[in-house]
């Protein structure tokens, strides 16, 4: 018989000591079980100005926000269930600043171009030789 769980946000600790914050499903593949972290975040308290804030960046900087990411149970040494509204309400503000920015942006190939070598090569001979 397959085990039916829903969704639900918590803490995992891995093995190797990092903290993720995430939306979690656990899958079943066989006799291996796999957990769907869903924007998966990693959460460090910081103080400014003598009040504890926390600051929420991506766990894995080079995906697109929306990305799942899948984790064997075998790396994972704890998972802590969060019910408090305030961590919840403040994770889904950042995935939603977060996933506008991203959508803001019109993306195109000519982004970031500056110049090519040689060109580049020569304006800096000439600003050396200035």
């Amino acid at each position: 018989m397959e085990k039916e769980y829903t969704d639900f946000y918590a803490t995992v600790k891995l093995k190797n000591s990092e903290e993720i914050f995430s939306v979690i499903s656990p899958s079943y593949e066989g006799d291996k079980t796999f957990l769907l972290l869903y924007n998966p975040v990693t959460i460090d308290e910081v103080i400014i100005r003598g009040q504890h804030c926390y600051k929420i960046d991506p766990w894995l900087k080079t995906a697109v926000a929306s990305d799942i990411v899948i984790v064997n149970m075998d790396e994972v040494l704890t998972i802590v269930e969060c019910f408090d509204d305030d961590m919840i309400k403040t994770y889904n503000t950042f995935l939603r600043r977060t996933n506008s920015d991203y959508q803001k942006q019109n993306l195109s190939r000519k982004m970031g171009y500056i110049t090519n070598i040689n060109a580049a090569r020569s304006y800096l001979e000439k600003l050396y030789k200035s």
